[in-house]
């Protein structure tokens, strides 16, 4: 049966929705390319600057700044509209990145990677969330999964515009190439979102936002520490974990009493919610935790060069394209959102544990290659699909902190798989190494720079004993990130299916439209008598039109 495509509401032109999510997929890409791109240039950066005792600060810093004021940017969007938080967080994101690119020492580029993690925090939440406004959770799907795209190209295109830029250019560059791409998302959002200036008195929940910086803080440090910086037994780690629990639990306290809290306790209790903070929880975990050692294998295990390496991840973003345009149409042609990231998470662990296999008995590289392509197509649309279930359970006034709550336990779930895969690969990898490698074996994070150094000097019963050690270690990375994925899918089998609308929500009051910006709702509803759309066109044209009138009045 048909869906009819979105017409704006009668305030809204289809020039000015393209125009937004244009600009939204613009920021988001500034977002999650940031890493990777920045990653290859450090070598580069540490030779130029100094300072290698700190490196890992220049990725730490903006881990925990973006991640920390996630949260924050979604509170704050509902209380102040999203157009206001969107200025701040590019322009934030924009003067960090050419700070960093003026950058004169380790800590000047240090302090600014942490500002500029502070507006990058709101770039992909947001536009998750903006899209929530513009679309009816119906055709939602499929929008969401043009993200999933933009990540995908994302973790391919970093890496290899990250060395271009470096090799060629220079690694400032890295950092200036942000400007003109974000003052054109500016440019875009800011034509295409309309701007109404009506204010709101709100409560700001200061000592929430203080508690929630601390307790994250701390645990970030925990994962990104414990066992590379510091033993997992040392007692920074133990101060860290002591301070994340007691930092939590007033949160909790302070969060449960506050009138406007930006952490709100409440929609934990919503089942659908709740079940899908778990899915990105383990879907973060198992992505993470499996990936980042799979360029490790090919270019340790099968010696292949680094720009080869990332070209051979191609088979995987091809497969999560696919299942994200696909997936997203399924949810918008169905209504239902439940199966494709129950059997993607099934899929995505299988194929994990088929990789661990590969990897362990030395087979070829095109059937690693054709068991990517699987794995791509298991986790293509399970994020964004579970994005439009959080956003279809929750009240409009809460969508943005809702949104931004996902997107904090995906970046959480990260940091645990990366930690966690980390440590069973080293207590799979040093009992195994030659006695003459051991030692210079730190951390997961020097494997693969430390590896390739040390793996050109070793005689030859080393160099097989190495690399034998080095092909079961990864593949005990990739079996137990097949055990998360297949977690995430027990959890998802509970998720219910709750109706996805095909218009916007009814049960606004003028006080709760946010006040900066009018989010049109501008999808014709489903026309037919099929079960999936609202009871009765005739009904849902009216709902709609009221609704469209009364946001206009609102926001007027």
């Amino acid at each position: 049966m048909a869906i009819a495509e979105p017409t704006p509401c009668r305030d809204v032109t289809r020039r000015e929705v393209r125009l937004t999510f244009m600009g939204l997929v613009l920021s988001m890409a500034l977002g999650s390319l940031d890493q990777s791109i920045v990653s290859t240039a450090l070598p580069r950066i540490v030779s130029d600057l100094g300072g290698l005792a700190h490196l890992s600060w220049v990725v730490t810093a903006f881990m925990l700044t973006s991640t920390v004021s996630t949260l924050l940017y979604g509170k704050l969007s509902d209380i102040y509209g999203r157009k206001r938080l969107y200025y701040i967080g590019i322009t934030t994101f924009l003067i960090g990145s050419m700070l960093c690119g003026m950058a004169r020492s380790m800590l000047q580029l240090i302090i600014w990677r942490g500002a500029q993690g502070l507006g990058a925090g709101g770039l992909i939440a947001l536009a998750h969330t903006t899209i929530g406004d513009l679309i009816p959770p119906r055709h939602r799907g499929k929008y969401q999964g043009y993200f999933s795209i933009v990540f995908a190209t994302s973790s391919i295109a970093g890496p290899i515009l990250g060395g271009m830029i470096t090799d060629f250019i220079s690694w400032r560059w890295v950092f200036y190439v942000n400007l003109p791409i974000g003052l054109l998302a500016l440019l875009l959002i800011g034509m295409g979102l309309r701007h109404k200036g009506r204010p709101v008195n709100h409560r700001v929940d200061v000592t929430g936002a203080i508690l929630l910086t601390g307790s994250t803080s701390c645990l970030l440090l925990l994962l990104n520490w414990g066992g590379s910086v510091y033993p997992w037994s040392s007692s920074p780690i133990a101060w860290l974990a002591l301070g994340s629990v007691v930092l939590g639990g007033t949160l909790i306290f302070v969060e449960a009493r506050a009138s406007e809290p930006n952490l709100p306790l409440t929609l934990f209790a919503n089942p659908i919610f709740s079940v899908c903070i778990g899915g990105f929880f383990f879907t973060g975990m198992a992505l993470m935790g499996g990936l980042l050692f799979m360029p490790l294998f090919f270019q340790l295990v099968e010696g292949i060069g680094p720009s080869k390496a990332g070209l051979l991840m191609i088979p995987m973003t091809i497969g999560n394209i696919t299942a994200a345009i696909v997936g997203g149409r399924l949810v918008s042609a169905t209504g239902r959102y439940k199966m494709i990231p129950l059997l993607g998470l099934t899929t995505a662990g299988i194929f994990f544990w088929v990789i661990s296999y590969l990897v362990h008995s030395g087979a070829s590289v095109l059937a690693v290659e054709i068991a990517l392509l699987f794995l791509g197509l298991g986790f293509g649309s399970v994020m964004s699909i579970l994005t439009v279930a959080v956003q279809n359970a929750v009240a409009r006034r809460d969508i943005g902190v809702a949104t931004s709550i996902a997107s904090f336990f995906r970046s959480l779930g990260c940091s645990v798989g990366v930690s966690v895969a980390g440590s069973v690969m080293l207590v799979s990898l040093i009992p195994r190494l030659p006695t003459s490698l051991g030692g210079h074996i730190e951390s997961p994070r020097v494997l693969l720079q430390r590896g390739a150094a040390v793996f050109s000097r070793l005689p030859g019963v080393d160099h097989r004993l190495t690399l034998s050690a080095y092909r079961h270690a990864i593949a005990a990375t990739f079996l137990f990130s097949g055990f998360v994925a297949i977690s995430g899918a027990f959890t998802i089998y509970f998720l219910r299916e709750k109706r996805l609308r095909d218009a916007h929500y009814r049960e606004e009051a003028p006080e709760l439209v946010m006040s900066e910006y009018s989010s049109p709702s501008f999808m014709r509803p489903h026309v037919g008598n099929g079960s999936e759309g609202l009871r009765g066109g005739g009904a849902s044209q009216s709902s709609h039109s009221t609704h469209c009138r009364s946001r206009n009045q609102a926001g007027s």
